[in-house]
């Protein structure tokens, strides 16, 4: 029999499959013998040891399709990261961070700007607007309206689940923008269409403390991520940066000087389309940002290195 790890606590792993059940698993030695870790989201291969109590050993894991490091998770399609419109206000600095870290791992990003039933000012559609002219798919939600249904929620709900549908996709955000509030509306989802609610489900309201995967329909799965309040950016030169704003690599070919850092050289495209408006200047605010920290993280790296090669030829 064939299933999906839902969840790993402690050495055991828990294993969903095409029948609507959960399997609780250990993992055979073979695994720890190959220097091989099964993750949440592995394909694998299982023996029932107990139908009745759903017990069984996961004896082959199956070829992954990726592997993401933070959080440490197979098979992923795509990320969908969640952040509100207002209270709290989004951090954009965290949400660029979060997507740079994504890309790094070659994972596409949605944005989901929740609690669009509270933003009176119109706020969501700029921050739509900033982030699709970036390329990347945006789309404002209510989970709390779709919770209530609301008139007008169930389109932007529908389109979610559109998105979302045949794929395996990360869900994360900071805490307070309403991510457990709308996973719950995914599951509720699920209910209605199924009638049945899985006593297996052992999950809390508000808090979550490890990743699992949650099956929404078939073939469908959402990993839910405990929330962050701060990323940092880690196994990348400040040269590589811009690679990771579109928006950026689009404009560079009007640089004058190849390599440019678009921070204080002359005739740099990337500044001059942030000054015509065709570069959101919050972006580009938070690309420098972001540049500085990686510059400062070691400044002395490369002098260091050619410090150490000296003293061996010295020798």
């Amino acid at each position: 029999m064939q299933g999906k790890i839902v969840k790993g606590i402690a050495g055991f792993y828990y294993v969903h499959t095409a029948d609507n059940n959960r399997y609780e698993c250990k993992a055979k030695g073979v695994f720890r013998k190959d220097g091989r870790k099964p993750l949440v989201g592995d394909n694998v291969e299982l023996e029932i040891l107990d139908p009745e109590k759903h017990l069984g050993n996961i004896r082959k894991l199956l070829p992954r399709t990726s592997e993401l490091i933070r959080p440490a998770v197979a098979n992923v399609d795509q990320a969908l990261v969640i952040f509100s419109i207002v209270k709290p206000q989004p951090n954009l600095n965290l949400l660029d961070r979060f997507l740079i870290m994504m890309e790094q791992q070659g994972i596409p990003s949605i944005i989901c700007f929740n609690k669009m039933d509270i933003d009176e000012e119109g706020a969501g559609q700029r921050y739509e607007e900033i982030y699709r002219n970036c390329g990347y798919r945006t789309l404002q939600v209510s989970a709390r309206a779709w919770a209530r249904s609301a008139e007008g929620a169930e389109s932007s709900m529908e389109e979610l689940l559109a998105l979302l549908k045949g794929k395996t996709t990360t869900v994360a955000g900071p805490s307070g923008v309403g991510k457990s509030s709308l996973i719950n509306c995914l599951q509720h989802n699920k209910v209605m269409e199924t009638g049945v609610i899985s006593t297996k489900i052992e999950r809390g309201k508000h808090t979550t403390r490890h990743s699992e995967l949650i099956a929404i329909s078939e073939d469908t799965y959402i990993l839910d991520t405990p929330g962050f309040s701060s990323l940092s950016l880690f196994d990348m030169e400040k040269e590589e940066l811009a690679s990771f704003f579109p928006e950026l690599v689009r404009e560079e070919q009007y640089c004058k000087f190849a390599g440019c850092s678009h921070i204080q050289e002359p005739v740099c495209g990337v500044r001059d389309a942030v000054a015509e408006g065709h570069i959101s200047r919050e972006r580009y605010e938070n690309y420098c940002l972001l540049y500085e920290e990686l510059k400062n993280i070691n400044p002395y790296k490369g002098k260091i290195a050619i410090s150490k090669k000296k003293g061996k030829e010295e020798k």
